[in-house]
């Protein structure tokens, strides 16, 4: 099954951090990264799509941070 995660995290290193740990896990980019204002917060933020091969069939209850 073909898994997907949006990693998304405030402007500093830790959105870094979030993506080489996913990279590291085996998960592969998806498209580029995503930049835009967080109004609300008064930060910017970014955002990370990526993908993963992993045997099994999907179902909604799949922590995919955890895959």
């Amino acid at each position: 099954m073909k898994l997907f995660r949006f990693i998304t995290e405030d402007d500093t290193s830790a959105f870094c951090h979030r993506v080489t740990a996913a990279l590291n896990k085996g998960w592969d980019l998806h498209g580029g990264p995503t930049y835009a204002f967080d109004a609300a917060k008064g930060v910017m933020r970014c955002g990370q799509a990526v993908v993963k091969e992993v045997p099994g069939t999907y179902t909604p209850d799949i922590k995919l941070g955890e895959q």
